[in-house]
């Protein structure tokens, strides 16, 4: 990978990938500033009734991300397989949500901005966003449906403003903290 910071690939891009990635980086930078300030056992915090921290959203936007980009320059993974999972990829899975012994907010945070060059990266590169590539089997996917990168795209963006929106809502109940309001 290039030495392209995501600032870097922002400007290099134009009309639509210079919108998909100002889009992208606003919701990243709100879910950035959900962490600001925190410690590492508060970033593993939680707060409300559910499984979900801080550090957990951040992780899980980190593989999320990370997972979707492979599958733009990629195509679909034989672990994306919903019914090829076994109790041990639901565990990684479910470890995505929290932050576990030995891991710090500042790694967590490092493993998102290394996630976020390459992606950034790859919209200021990509020969085309109309490439696409089917879905992988799951339930909550049509059958045979593909989708481009442009989607995809669009999707990473989505998933990261609804979970900076669950940090941001964390972090209020963990210390009055707000990051959107």
């Amino acid at each position: 990978m290039s030495e392209t910071t995501p600032a870097t690939a922002t400007a290099t891009a134009t009309g639509e990938r210079a919108d998909l990635l100002e889009s992208l980086a606003k919701h990243r930078e709100f879910l950035r500033l959900t962490a600001r300030d925190l410690t590492d056992e508060q970033a593993g915090q939680r707060t409300t009734v559910s499984e979900l921290c801080v550090g957990g959203l951040i992780k899980h936007v980190t593989v999320v991300e990370q997972n979707w980009v492979d599958f733009i320059e990629h195509g679909p993974s034989p672990k994306a397989d919903f019914d090829a999972m076994t109790e041990e990829d639901w565990a990684r899975r479910a470890d995505e949500f929290r932050m576990l012994p030995g891991e710090t907010l500042a790694g967590v945070l490092a493993a998102y901005d290394k996630v976020a060059r390459r992606t950034d990266e790859l919209v200021a590169t990509l020969p085309d966003l109309d490439v696409s590539h089917p879905l992988p089997k799951a339930p909550w996917y049509e059958p045979g449906i593909r989708w481009t990168a442009r989607r995809v795209l669009l999707h990473i963006i989505a998933e990261t403003a609804q979970h900076a929106g669950h940090a941001d809502i964390i972090r209020e109940s963990l210390d009055g903290a707000k990051s959107m309001g």
